[in-house]
Formats: structure tokens, C-alpha cells, sequence
């Protein structure tokens, strides 16, 4: 187990309710694009607004791959990478929300950009709860992982492959012994014919007086 895990191919068991934290990681991070998009249109220089639609559309790639190929393609889901991507997320959502937090502070000391400073603020709240999200599964999923070292679905891949090739394969013909139509039985020694004794001579009749 343990690195085993981790380098193994399809989806670690995980408790049922990871479901919903991958779908809440999602909605927040449409949530986010839509108050950065905002924010860029009203203050165009790129910067942390920028970086926020980054980490959204990013979240949306990572975790739709992760329900995606967990439901219907398990035989290429790379634990691997994934493991390697939420590390990256959970740095780079870090980044994102204080970046944003900090955005907030500069610009609500003025009061033409009160508007940017409240979505930034908005922006790094949410982003805050989408990094301890995103935690959270990375947590149980390593734990699954470290749990489950894929072999139990290898062997049953084996076993159900190897029922197909017994199936298809040419059911073996038992050897027919020659046999005759009509047994031949074997033919029993002829007795000897016991001689014939002679008929005794009959007694002669004595005259009568």
C-alpha cells in the first residue's frame, strides 16, 4: 500500500458525500469566474481578477475529469495525476484569495473603487471556502488512495478476462474408443462326446419243463 496507491490506475474508494464537495468546489469556482469577469471589465489590468479565472476554469477541469472518468471510464483514471493537480490547486487558491484579500485593502480606501473593492472581497471569501474545499477532498482522496492500491480491481479484471477466453476458446473433444456393432463374444471349447457303451447282451430265456 501507500506509494502503491497512489501510482495505481482508477478511483480510490472515498465516502459518498466527496461527491458533493467536487460539485460545491465547481459551483464556487463558477461563482468566482463570474464576480472576476466583473472585475476585469471595471479594472482592466489584469492582476489578481485575472488569476481568480484562471483557478476557476482550472477547478472546472480537474474535479469534471475526476467525477467524469470515476463514472465512466475507471480503467484511465491516473491517481497519480490528479494527487499532483489538487497540490496545485490548493497552492494556487491559496495564492488566489490572498491575492484578491489584498486587492480589497488597497482599494477600499477609495470611494470611486468601492465596487472593485467589494467583489475582490467577494471574490477572495468564496475563494477561501473553495481552498478548504479543496483540502478536504485532497485529504480523503490520498487517504483512498493509501487504502486502496488498485489491486482488488486488477484481479477482478484478470478473472473477468480470463472467463472470456475460457468461454471463447474450443471446447475440448474427448476421444471415441472404436467400438463394433454387434459384440463379438468369446466362442466357448466344445466339450468331448462321451463314448457310447454297447448294449449288454440280453439273458437267454431257460426252458421251461
Amino acid at each position: 500500500m501507500g506509494a502503491k496507491g497512489l501510482i495505481a490506475v482508477g478511483a480510490p474508494h472515498e465516502p459518498a458525500w466527496l461527491l458533493y464537495v467536487k460539485g460545491a468546489i465547481i459551483l464556487l469556482s463558477l461563482i468566482i469566474l463570474a464576480l472576476s469577469a466583473y472585475a476585469l471589465s471595471q479594472f482592466a489590468y489584469g492582476g489578481a481578477p485575472g488569476f481568480t479565472i484562471f483557478l476557476a476554469i482550472l477547478s472546472w477541469i480537474v474535479y469534471g475529469l475526476s467525477i467524469g472518468l470515476s463514472l465512466a471510464a475507471n480503467h484511465v483514471y491516473f491517481r497519480i495525476g490528479f494527487f499532483v493537480a489538487q497540490i496545485l490547486l490548493i497552492i494556487f487558491w491559496l495564492s488566489g484569495w490572498a491575492w484578491a484579500a489584498s486587492w480589497a485593502s488597497v482599494y477600499s480606501g477609495y470611494y470611486w473603487n468601492r465596487t472593485i473593492s467589494g467583489v475582490m472581497g467577494g471574490i477572495a471569501g468564496l475563494g477561501a471556502l473553495t481552498w478548504i474545499l479543496v483540502i478536504v477532498d485532497f485529504v480523503f482522496f490520498t487517504l483512498g488512495c493509501v487504502r486502496d492500491d488498485g489491486s482488488a480491481a486488477t484481479t477482478t479484471s484478470n478473472v473477468e478476462l480470463g472467463n472470456k477466453e475460457g468461454a471463447a476458446g474450443p471446447a475440448p473433444v474427448q476421444a471415441q474408443q472404436p467400438y463394433n456393432d454387434h459384440p463379438q463374444y468369446a466362442q466357448q471349447p466344445q466339450y468331448a462326446q462321451q463314448p457310447q457303451y454297447a448294449p449288454q447282451p440280453g439273458y437267454q430265456q431257460q426252458p421251461t419243463a
